[in-house]
This record gives structure tokens, sequence and C-alpha cells, in this order.
């Protein structure tokens, strides 16, 4: 996920001590094939296994919906951990910036149209989380020249919660459980909808800021 680092440019050329920690040297040879990256390749890979694995024999056998939860629950896991890596280990690359929020809403997409289509998941809630998405991703662009807005506990919870839900409804499930479900799906919809208008409120108070900041320094410069 990833720039070439500064340090790429001048290193020292020594080699790093054996048993040092990954770190300076690993900085000096990130690539597009760093284990980062390779973790997003395989949640984007997942994505047409996780749609075959979902809609096989029509959509509702209980054998068939337990693999495609597993390939859910890979997806999600990998998505944690490139993430860690790439920032803990300075291997974000451009590829990755782009790649990552796309196998993001490719599996979570994927996953909620496919539920829908089946039956198991009201239109409605589709439309407002991938609005959402969508909408959140158009208004980083509308900001981006004066700043980025960083991500808050609230939506690392909608995430979470996201996450449970659409792997709980994967999952043929029956009695409490399916009533749970429900429950877990109906928090993660109001997450969405508070983490997204949260985030409108930061953007226009950042573009406000930013805009402001720009008439000052015109100011200053006449």
């Amino acid at each position: 996920m990833t720039g070439v680092p500064a340090s790429a440019a001048g290193g020292t050329g020594r080699r790093p001590a054996p048993g040092a920690k990954l770190g300076a040297a690993a900085v000096d040879q990130a690539s597009l094939w760093n284990i980062a990256n390779i973790l997003t390749m395989i949640r984007l890979v997942l994505v047409p296994g996780f749609v075959f694995l979902l809609l096989a024999e029509g959509g509702y056998d209980p054998a068939w919906r337990a693999w495609a939860w597993a390939a859910f629950a890979v997806a999600m896991i990998t998505d944690i951990f490139d993430g860690h890596l790439a920032r803990t280990y300075n291997l974000v690359t451009d590829f990755g910036k782009i790649a990552d929020p796309i196998a993001d809403k490719a599996i979570m997409g994927s996953a909620l149209i496919c539920l829908s289509w089946l039956g198991d998941l009201p239109w409605w809630v589709t439309g407002v989380i991938l609005g959402r998405e969508l909408g959140i991703t158009l208004l980083r662009f509308w900001v981006i020249r004066y700043g980025v807005i960083p991500a808050s506990r609230g939506g690392k919870l909608k995430t979470l919660a996201q996450g449970t839900a659409v792997g709980m409804y994967v999952l043929a499930l029956t009695g409490p459980l399916a009533t749970l479900r429900f429950w877990v799906m109906a928090l993660a919809v109001v997450l969405t909808v508070v983490t997204g208008l949260d985030y409108i409120r930061q953007a226009v108070v950042l573009r406000r800021k930013g805009i402001a900041a720009e008439r000052a320094a015109e100011r200053a410069a006449t």
C-alpha cells in the first residue's frame, strides 16, 4: 500500500544486523509484492469465489453457505492484517492505496447485493450501506486538498458491526441466532448512518477551515 519512501533514495548500503527487527531495510525494499499488498490481492481474488459459494445450489444450501462464510471471514481478517502490516513496516504503496478500499467495498458490496438478491436482506439496508460508502468516498475527494479526516472509533465500530452482521446473514442461521443477527444488522445500519453524518460534519468543518486559511494566506501575501 505505498509510495517509495525517502530512505530508498539514499540508503547507506549496509545490511541489517542478523535478527534485527524488520524496519528500515524493509522500507528500502517496499514494492508491489510486499506482504500487505499480497493480502489485499488475496482479498480481491476471494470476491468471485465468495459470490460463487454463496449462490451455489440456489443460494440456500447450508454447507455452501458455511463455505461462503469461511471465505468472507478470511477476507475480513486479511483486511485487518494488511493495513496493520502496511502501517507498521511502512509498506504503503500507490497500488495498496487504491486496491485496499476497492477490495473492502467489493467483498462487502457483493455480500450485501447477493443477500438482498436471495431475499435474506431488505434492499433498503443494502442501499443505505452502499450509498453511505459511495457518498463518503466522493466526500473524501471533495475535501482532499484541505486534509484527511482520520478514522474514528465510531467508524471502526461500524466496520466491525457490518462485518459481523453480514457474516451472520451469510450463514444459514435459524431460531434465536437468526433473531440476534437482525439486531446486529440494525446496530450496523444505525452506526452506518450516524458515522456517515459525522463524517459529513467533519468534512464541512475541514473545508471551511481550509478555505479560511487560504484566504488568510492570500491577504498576508498582498
